[in-house]
């Protein structure tokens, strides 16, 4: 125990040591680093672990006076004679120093940790000090019981690969053997001395193995000492691998066993080797009579085995004293000499007949312990066991077919089909349905398939065993597994081995005969068997993962009870997380299982939580030592055997240890290895496919690639380095920026620093080339490697030395090779601490993102970036939220101002004081964004951070002109009211006296409230007779006459306006599909056929249907289809001779007018001044000219119907907004209306003085007049802006982005099946999204949240009466205490009003006489009173009839947004900005274009294509009705601007919803736009399976993926 207690080992002892001790990212290990004792069992490890044979001599720190390495050195300068420095010189000093420590010796520290390791741990040690061509503990004693343990556990993993040299008659034949070691029958030598020797033993042993390394540690091996304690009695075991050349020392496999210490002392174990060798060998002096020596050499010499005594004080030559009794003497001979000597008697004893020895025959020695004998490693192994049994009796090649039924035919079908889906032709439509038909049948049939024995007994294991039961268990039927499959795959590869030698001889010679066709047939057929033959736990993995997609694909869709599938990506994740490999993508199919990996991480996440991982990826040709490298960097289990080269992709999570977290921003390296890209002298065009499809796959997945190159030609490299290239150049084209590091294996001389310089200036000149063929082929610009990539070739290539120091199978690792993956992986760490990685569930997208895009063609026009789409959707939230607080902030602004506006206290509004007034909120908003933008996703958020912060500044700067331009809108209707203002206060004494006179007269009657309404309105009008005898009264405007006479001013015929106006087709012309009517196919009149104008009874019919249906025929294509055939077919006659695109400018340009009329008026001043008819002059010239432009760019003339209809058209919409707009003019400036709406207040105060009321009573209920209209309008115009708000926040349409209100609005269509509606959404999406909003606001107000609604009106109703009360309060006891009028008191009263309430401070000069404001202000409290009640039972459709509109707010808000629609199937862009470059127009929800009319031209067959399946087709389509080239779908974006600016992926998904409104309103499509579905434009039958609520469902489908 001392020794462990030096080593910190004790805690260990007990709580073993486990692989997940090691297995994470820890500090690097320092060559010449300074160790402790307490740090050496660590370093020792680690540096195994790295495949660093000289972790057994790693050099000791010592810290403690208590340890030394030897004695200080005397001084002997006091010594004067030569005797007497001669005596001290040679005399020996033992005094104290005897009682120093010695440093631990190094088989010590070895044997130490092995005490301290548990079952795997021991068995990775054991395994990684097997490929350092160490010896392995084959017997090991106790240190505390003593007890012996023979640990064939820790021996399961090894395989051993050799050539047997085989001599018959004068022929030389070799055969490659390879085996799991412990299976091996192999003769064995003993070696073990008896008693204490001169000469080192296991020196000696080691030489006969490999004269050049120590594969058995002695006495002259660095670090050694005297004092060993746990390798006493240790027996050791190792094996020489003959390599089939004539140097060969042996010519079959031989084990070498070791018993370390005194044979006459470790009885037990010494009997046991004698007992199972071959041959012993016995090192001793010579016996002496009465030596128990003596007794053991003779037994020896009497029994039949061979023995060798090698005698150490005899100098003998070696002599045979009777059959197969050899002695031979030591003494003056040389170490060389011996061991050529023993390798001779040793070869002829083994040529003869000789015992073999088994490892696995270890456990039926008796005496011992076997360490499988523990109860824990039994039941692993009996389940495996129980799993073997099925597969025993099969034949190996057969065994996946047979019980892996759902990875072989059908998923590689699967694939197929699947692949195909990207490679449509035809009936493109019809074509994905029938794929997707066939890719449902394969998944049934994966259903259907009875799940063989040996995945219920796997599974049945998996689920049931406890966590270390299923580590045994899955590391036994790795075991066996490979055992099975052993002399299989040996044959298989020998074989494939000289027929590629023989494919290669042939192609040397340049020779294309059929010979070489032949051999590389052949070759082929060896592979297919090759791959048959592969067989291990990845393909029970896979198994599970094909059985699980199929049943949840299929059971989700026919709803079905779940099974114990679903719990399969469990199973997986818990070995995931333990460091086991999982497939990432399948080799033998080529293709990743998107459904099961997903489940799996998605598994992950949920145990360990969406951790950050920084993803490592690998390439590099085939057996280049990809895996190797991985395996001795971070100490993983990818696979590396012969015959199991890394097929696909595989991951592997690796912890980062608590340590290196401080320096790291991951909590996981993610380390994806591949299979090698294949030798390309033997590669057809689909494995050139298939590396560049894995390159960029892996490229695209990792923060860091790294390279592996094996060899220094850069001729080699090449091929290999295009497919990298071209790999990193498409994710520069994706907007993807993985760091990369090149590493060359086996260089001969890494430290020649010259030579290393030029190798990189040649690899640098190669990766330029490579670039910028890469950019050619790719379509971009890249001079050099550097523009691809950020690459610095001083710091990002690595030379490696060759792994092996020498030639294997005997060669150790060279320990160069372990220093280069430390500088690696040190190299590694460091780019990987400045890296945030990416989350579990990030990576899961992007595997779906990659994958989906390389499934096309062309990747980078098909990548889209899932991770990137989701932040920046969140991103458009975030911006609707930021843009509403600045808008219903600026909204309570207007209202102020507006206030203000009204009570007189400003008459000017200054640019620079609405943005100072609004500053603090965009303080507050910009302050929201730079923490936004530095949140978690700031990597992917970055690049739009820029353009965020200036849209932020332009929605401030449009909000504020926006405010200021209707502001000074009131503030001009303020100054052209002055007038009347003026004579308003004229009115308002006039009528108060004579209210007063009069009031007086009839005071008598004041009880009867008929006879003085009777006595009041008979003598009002001629009040206001004679108040305007001197004002004349605005008119009302006629603006129908008005639009007759200004379009018969531009010389129409007033016969052609009348036809026009009576039969009402005008209103109808934004929404015609065919335009052909109003067309002159010859450009000059004069010249025209009369057969070709439409008889006037023709148009007047269809003006007649026009307003029965919006259009009576469908618009004509705007592209030419193209059916995959080479020449295009003969247009022939149609319908219509105007193309879709000639159609659809009409439609631009009749808009375009709508919107130029609106600005003309919204800039009149008819509020301010009034109506004039120039307006609408202004109007008509400018739709004239703007028609007249219109036509000059046709081949064809207009006829004037067009321009008479267009002009009616515009004049409707100018007509409503003109009427609007003079009916406010007349209410504010028309001085008979202003009296005739005050009417009522004057009753009021003439009734109040019959009553006799005071002056201030009076004066109390005008003040309550004036204040009822004004709180009506406040508390309305507040309730506007709080419900719009509310609806905003909580609304589901609204509280999103732009997708999300689409998404919503197309739920709303579904649900109300009303076609109509439909095709409104379809030509005109903006007015019907208004139209959805307005609609779903009156909704939520007047019925779903009618309650809501009115509480919140309440709310601002009793806050205003809150603020009256305490202004007359204020109000009045300023006026006391200063100076007691009237005029002051109102004064003061409007301006503690002024932002809230609008209330004019003017009232007549017969209330200057009041002194008691107590009074006034009781009564106006008492006038509150009845305005609360009747206020509280306000009707919220008064909310319509003032400024603020809750609806008109809301689409302000939502509405500003892009609206462009898709050049193929006019789907509008749901990007959330109006301008949102450079970011591509995209839309989720695209649909078959048939739907908007087109149709295949020549033919009345409508499009049923969606155009997300035509950019997977191979077909092609016209850009323009007019071109002559077609460009191919898959590279749509080279049609011109309108597509480049578009994102169109090929999308898997079912796009439920529009087929189900096709075949749901088929009928209605057809007559609408006379088309058929038929032919080209079937409906897949397919489609009709679809129900409402499936397509409902779908855009919930749909809006999570984006």
């Amino acid at each position: 125990m001392e020794k462990v207690m030096r080593l910190q080992l004790q805690d260990n002892h007990q709580q073993k040591l486990s692989p997940a001790d090691f297995l994470r990212i820890g500090p690097t290990v320092k060559q010449d680093h300074e160790t402790f004792e307490k740090d050496l069992a660590g370093s020792f490890l680690q540096r195994l672990m790295m495949l660093d044979y000289r972790a057994r001599y790693i050099p000791v720190t010592q810290h403690s006076a208590e340890v030394s390495h030897s004695d200080p050195v005397a001084d002997f300068d006091t010594l004067n004679t030569n005797e007497s420095f001669l005596d001290a010189f040679f005399s020996s000093h033992r005094d104290s120093n005897e009682s120093k420590q010695s440093h631990i010796h190094p088989m010590d520290v070895q044997m130490a940790v092995y005490h301290c390791s548990d079952s795997f741990l021991k068995q990775s040690m054991i395994t990684k000090l097997s490929q350092c061509q160490y010896a392995l503990p084959l017997l090991v004693p106790d240190p505390v019981t003593m007890d012996v343990e023979c640990p064939l556990w820790t021996f399961r993993q090894i395989r051993k690969t050799w050539k047997i040299t085989q001599i018959e008659e004068n022929s030389t034949s070799i055969a490659m053997k390879s085996s799991p070691i412990c299976k091996a029958e192999t003769p064995m030598v003993s070696f073990f001395r008896l008693g204490s020797l001169s000469v080192s033993k296991s020196q000696l042993m080691s030489t006969l193995i490999n004269d050049r390394h120590n594969t058995f540690f002695h006495r002259n091996c660095p670090g050694s000492t005297k004092s060993r304690h746990l390798l006493d009695g240790v027996a050791e075991i190792a094996w020489y691998c003959p390599s089939g050349k004539p140097n060969d020392a042996f010519t079959d496999c031989t084990a070498y066993c070791n018993l370390h210490g005194d044979a006459l002392s470790n009885e037990k174990q010494r009997d046991i080797l004698i007992d199972k060798a071959s041959v012993n060998v016995v090192l001793l002096p010579t016996p002496k009579k009465g030596d128990k020596s003596m007794t053991l050499v003779s037994d020896l010499l009497e029994s039949e085995k061979p023995v060798i005594c090698l005698i150490t004080d005899d100098d003998c030559t070696a002599v045979q004293t009777k059959k197969g009794k050899y002695k031979m003497g030591l003494k003056d001979r040389s170490q060389s000499d011996v061991s050529n000597e023993l390798k001779r008697i040793i070869g002829e004893i083994l040529a003869g007949q000789h015992t073999t020895f088994q490892l696995e025959a270890m456990m039926n020695v008796c005496g011992i312990r076997v360490d499988e004998d523990d109860a824990v490693i039994q039941k692993g192994k009996s389940g495996a066991m129980e799993v073997m049994k099925t597969l025993q009796q099969e034949d190996f090649s057969k065994i996946k077919d047979k019980f892996l039924p759902c990875q072989g035919r059908l998923w590689h079908e699967w694939c197929k089909t699947h692949k195909e889906l990207y490679q449509l032709k035809g009936h493109v439509e019809k074509e994905k349905s029938k794929k997707e038909e066939r890719l449902r049948e394969i998944r049934q049939k994966q259903c259907d398939a009875p799940c063989s024995e040996l995945m219920e007994l796997f599974i049945g294991s998996m689920s049931s065993l406890p966590s270390m039961d299923k580590e045994f268990f899955l590391k036994w039927t790795q075991i066996l597994i490979d055992s099975l499959s052993t002399d299989d795959l040996t044959a298989i590869l020998q074989s494939y081995d000289e027929k590629w030698s023989e494919v290669l001889a042939l192609k040397k010679k340049h020779a294309k005969s059929e010979s070489l066709k032949r051999k590389q047939t052949e070759l082929e057929q060896i592979s297919t068997k090759l791959q048959s033959a592969t067989f291990g736990l990845e393909h029970i993995f896979r198994e599970m993962g094909q059985i699980y997609e199929a049943h949840k694909t299929v059971e989700e869709e026919t709803r079905k009870g779940q099974t114990d599938w679903y719990k399969y990506p469990e199973l997986a994740a818990e070995l995931m997380i333990s460091g086991y490999p999982m497939e990432l993508m399948d080799g033998d199919a080529g293709h990743v299982p998107l459904i099961w990996i997903s489940s799996l991480l998605e598994a992950v996440i949920k145990k360990l939580g969406d951790q950050r991982v920084f993803v490592l990826s690998v390439l590099g040709v085939q057996s280049s030592g990809k895996s190797t490298m991985l395996n001795a960097m971070f100490g993983l289990q990818f696979a590396v055997s012969a015959g199991r080269c890394t097929k696909g992709a595989f991951m592997q999570l690796v912890k980062v240890s608590e340590e290196m977290k401080k320096e790291f921003q991951c909590d996981y390296v993610l380390v994806v290895d591949t299979e090698g890209l294949r030798a390309l002298e033997l590669a057809g065009n689909a494995t050139l496919h298939h590396d560049n499809e894995l390159a960029t796959f892996v490229v695209g997945l990792g923060n860091m690639t790294l390279i592996n190159i094996f060899g220094e030609n850069p001729a080699e490299m090449q091929d290999v380095l295009q497919i990298v290239v071209q790999a990193f150049m498409r994710m520069k084209k994706v907007k993807l920026s993985p760091s990369c590091v090149f590493v060359h294996q086996n260089v001969t001389d890494i430290a020649a620093a010259e030579k290393n310089m030029d190798g990189k200036r040649r690899l640098q000149e190669k990766l330029d080339q490579m670039a910028q063929l890469a950019a050619k082929e790719e379509g971009c610009e890249a001079e050099c490697f550097s523009d691809v990539i950020a690459f610095d070739v001083q710091k990002d290539v690595k030379y490696f030395a060759q792994l092996w120091e020498g030639s294997p199978p005997m060669a150790p690792p060279n320990p160069g090779y372990s220093e280069s993956i430390q500088e690696l992986k040190k190299m590694i760490l460091s780019k990987a601490s400045t890296s945030a990685g990416i989350t579990l569930s990030q990576f899961k997208n992007k595997i779906q993102d990659l994958w989906n895009a390389l499934l096309n063609e062309h990747f980078v026009f098909s990548f889209k970036n899932t991770l990137e789409i989701k932040v920046y959707r969140k991103l458009e939230v975030q911006y609707g939220n930021w843009t509403w607080a600045l808008r219903s902030n600026i909204l309570t602004i207007e209202n102020q101002l507006y206030n203000r506006i009204e009570n007189g206290k400003v008459d000017k509004m200054e640019l620079s004081h609405l943005r100072e007034t609004i500053s603090k909120t965009y303080g507050e908003v910009k302050k929201e964004m730079e923490n936004y933008f530095d949140d978690a996703d700031k990597e992917t958020l970055v690049q739009w951070r820029g353009r965020f912060e200036i849209k932020i500044q332009q929605c401030q700067d449009d909000l504020v002109a926006g405010v200021k331009r209707k502001l000074e809108e009131v503030i001009q209707q303020k100054k052209a009211c002055e007038k009347l203002d003026r004579q308003k206060t004229e009115f308002e004494n006039k009528l108060l006296q004579k209210s007063k006179d009069l009031a007086h007269q009839l005071k008598d009657q004041a009880q009867d409230e008929e006879e003085l309404k009777k006595q009041f309105d008979s003598v009002w009008n001629g009040w206001v007779k004679e108040l305007t005898a001197d004002t004349k009264p605005i008119e009302d405007i006629n603006l129908e006459e008005d639009q007759m006479t200004v379009i018969q001013e531009l010389g129409i015929e007033w016969a052609l306006i009348e036809e026009s106006r009576r039969n009402g087709g005008y209103q109808y012309i934004s929404k015609l599909g065919d335009y052909f009517d109003y067309v002159i196919l010859t450009k000059h009149r004069e010249h025209c056929d009369e057969t070709q104008q439409p008889e006037e009874g023709a148009r007047k019919n269809k003006n007649l249907k026009q307003q029965e249906k919006y259009s009576r025929k469908g618009a004509w294509v705007t592209f030419k289809t193209w059916f995959g055939f080479g020449i295009q077919q003969p247009e022939k006659n149609t319908k219509s001779p105007l193309s879709y695109e000639e159609q659809q400018s009409f439609t631009s340009f009749i808009e375009k007018m709508e919107k130029q009329t609106n600005e003309i008026i919204q800039l009149k001043p008819v509020a301010e001044s009034g109506y004039t008819s120039t307006y609408l002059t202004e109007v008509a010239k400018n739709v004239r000219e703007c028609v007249t432009e219109f036509e000059s760019e046709k081949k064809y003339a207009l006829k004037k119907e067009f321009t008479v209809d267009l002009l009616l058209h515009v004049f409707n919409i100018a007509g409503r907004l003109l009427s609007e707009s003079h009916l406010k003019f007349k209410k504010r400036n028309d001085a008979l209306t202003y009296l005739e709406s005050n009417k009522t207040q004057y009753y009021n105060i003439f009734r109040s003085f019959c009553k006799g009321n005071s002056f201030a009573v009076v004066l109390g209920e005008l003040i309550c007049e004036k204040l009822k209209v004004s709180m009506v309008e406040a508390a309305c115009n507040k309730t506007a802006i709080d419900l719009a708000g509310e609806m905003r926040c909580n609304f589901p349409a609204f509280n999103g982005n732009r997708l999300n209100l689409e998404k919503h609005v197309l739920k709303s269509l579904a649900k109300k099946e009303d076609f109509d509606s439909f095709i409104t959404y379809i030509k005109h999406p903006r007015k019907y999204v208004e139209t959805f909003i307005k609609k779903e606001v009156n909704t939520y107000i007047f019925n779903t949240h009618k309650r809501e609604a009115r509480d919140v009106l309440k709310k601002n109703i009793e806050d205003l009466k809150r603020l009256v009360s305490q202004a007359s309060f204020t109000a009045t006891e300023k006026v006391k205490t200063q100076s007691r009028k009237t005029d002051e008191w109102l004064k003061t009263f409007s301006s503690l009003l002024g932002d809230v309430l609008a209330f004019d401070a003017s009232f007549p000069q017969n209330f200057t006489d009041i002194n008691d404001f107590d009074f006034l202000k009781e009564e106006v409290e008492k006038g509150l009173v009845p305005i609360s009640e009747e206020l509280s039972s306000l009707s919220l459709s008064k909310i319509k009839k003032f400024r603020q509109k809750p609806d008109q707010i809301l689409i302000e808000q939502l509405c500003k947004c892009c609206w462009v629609k898709c050049p193929f199937c006019a789907a509008v862009c749901i990007n959330t900005m109006e301008d949102h470059g450079p970011e591509k127009h995209n839309v989720p929800f695209h649909r078959p274009s048939g739907i908007e009319g087109w149709h295949t031209r020549g033919t009345e067959d409508l499009v049923i294509d969606f155009c997300t399946t035509l950019v997977a087709s191979n077909r092609s389509f016209y850009p323009r009705h007019d071109s002559e080239e077609a460009v191919p779908y898959k590279q749509y974006q080279r049609g011109g601007d309108k597509y480049a600016q578009w994102m169109i992926t090929a999308d898997e998904s079912k796009l439920t919803y529009w087929k189900w409104f096709v075949c749901r309103f088929q009928k209605q499509l057809e007559e609408h736009y006379n088309l058929k579905f038929q032919n080209w434009g079937e409906i897949p039958r397919e489609w009709r399976k679809h129900r409402k609520d499936e397509a409902i469902k779908s855009l919930d489908e749909m809006y999570k993926c984006e």
